[in-house]
């Protein structure tokens, strides 16, 4: 007998289709998205169109299949419209169970992929496999707060040799006004695109992968907003209480000097070196959050100073900001670097608190891939690839909204059903996926 809590559960479900359903046009997309979503969230190993329909409708798997596959591939609807109103239902309900919204976190996510047709496919490195690879790579902006984190924004990076390959572009369908950008550019839309739509802002987290750009960091402050992400030891940096020279003395001829200098015996020195001359008491031990089996702590080291990067081309010396670092107890060498414009009287134990939220993107991807099928898609266009993934970010936000109200037994539409027999033709792929990817059960009341 289903219990009251499945009931309500799957009462809220209804709603929630619902609220989505009035963002995606026509009415007659309400029943597919509603069973795209359900099969998302039932416990089927491959989450691709095929299985999908045959969970969600057993007695004409080919109908709905049919139905399904345009859905997702080919129906118009905006995924900006969709994630949008994810966005709106359910970090009202985070910020309720788990407090205000602290954090914004970029990053992406790689699909290895076999062939090459599929949308942006290139050998590139891919962090799943962490390696280069052929793969497809996404950006997301995640919101998160000390209870969950939600994706409010998803785009594929396209490499510049798919761009400029118009028979790729056409085959694929990539929109007209999709041009070449670099992740760091792709972030700073999102990031854009989240102030316009008053999110509810965080300090800004990425990882060296985007903090090593001067340019995202330059844009993060000039948008008003904190960062605190990762760079390389390579970095240039003065030391602490340092910076460049004024301007040369104006001779009275030509134009009077405008830039800040540097000399032989005035010059900054890499982030690593800089870690290396810090003393002894400098570094403290800090615990930031519980793990799995035992708290989390390393050994941490922030100083105030003035990255030096090229600011030789500036008037004026760049403002100073907090330079972090972690050298765990025995290593031979810091292990990660972080810049912050975080306020100065921030704590060490608070910088770092803030700065290790960033894992919970992992916790995003891996319940994503895992749990709700985020890479089982097995089209190959631009419309396809987006379309699936907003619908796993909304199958996921409402898992979100409904954490606490989900029996551990699991969600209450998923035990209506039980797992069908593997569609002809599936079958290869359904085994290749379990034996690349394990199935877990996702754990929906934890923080």
């Amino acid at each position: 007998m289903e219990s009251t809590s499945g009931r309500a559960a799957a009462e809220a479900f209804e709603v929630y289709v619902q609220a989505l359903t009035e963002v995606i046009g026509h009415a007659d997309r309400a029943e597919p998205l509603r069973d795209y979503c359900t099969g998302l969230i039932m416990p089927v190993a491959r989450k691709s169109v095929e299985p999908l329909a045959a969970v969600t409708a057993p007695a004409r798997v080919s109908a709905k299949h049919q139905s399904l596959l345009h859905f997702v591939g080919q129906a118009p609807w905006s995924d900006e419209a969709l994630m949008g109103r994810v966005r709106d239902w359910t970090l009202p309900r985070m910020v309720e169970r788990g407090g205000p919204i602290t954090a914004w976190i970029i990053d992406d996510t790689g699909f290895p992929k076999k062939g090459k047709h599929s949308v942006g496919v290139a050998r590139q490195y891919c962090g799943q496999l962490g390696k280069q690879d052929n793969c497809q790579v996404a950006v997301s902006l995640s919101v998160a707060n000390e209870g969950a984190s939600l994706p409010v924004a998803w785009r594929l990076y396209v490499p510049e040799i798919w761009l400029d390959d118009p028979e790729r572009r056409q085959k694929a369908k990539i929109p007209d006004e999709i041009v070449f950008q670099t992740k760091p550019q792709i972030a700073i839309d999102q990031i854009r695109a989240a102030l316009t739509a008053q999110t509810p802002v965080g300090v800004v987290l990425a990882d060296a992968g985007y903090g090593a750009d001067g340019e995202f960091r330059r844009e993060l402050s000039d948008l008003g907003l904190v960062y605190s992400v990762g760079v390389q030891p390579t970095v240039s940096v003065w030391r602490p209480g340092e910076g460049p020279l004024p301007p040369k003395i104006w001779t009275g001829r030509g134009r009077p000097p405008r830039l800040v200098q540097r000399s032989k015996d005035h010059k900054p020195l890499s982030a690593k070196a800089l870690a290396e001359s810090l003393p002894a008491e400098a570094w403290k031990t800090v615990t930031w959050r519980e793990g799995t089996n035992t708290e989390l702590a390393s050994r941490f080291a922030a100083v105030r100073l003035r990255v030096a990067s090229r600011d030789y081309n500036l008037p004026q010396p760049r403002a100073e900001e907090w330079f972090i670092v972690e050298w765990p107890e025995g290593d031979k060498e810091p292990l990660k670097y972080w810049l912050s414009t975080l306020p100065e009287t921030t704590t060490l134990q608070e910088l770092v608190a803030v700065t290790k939220m960033r894992w919970r993107i992992e916790r995003d991807y891996r319940e994503l891939k895992q749990e709700l099928g985020l890479g089982h898609y097995e089209g190959r266009g631009w419309r396809g690839f987006h379309h699936h993934a907003s619908l796993c970010i909304a199958a996921y936000g409402f898992l979100l909204s409904e954490r606490e109200t989900i029996p551990p037994s699991g969600f209450a539409i998923a035990q209506r059903c039980e797992e069908p027999p593997v569609p002809r033709g599936s079958r290869s792929r359904k085994s290749a996926d379990k034996a690349a990817t394990p199935h877990l059960k996702l754990d929906r009341h934890a923080a």
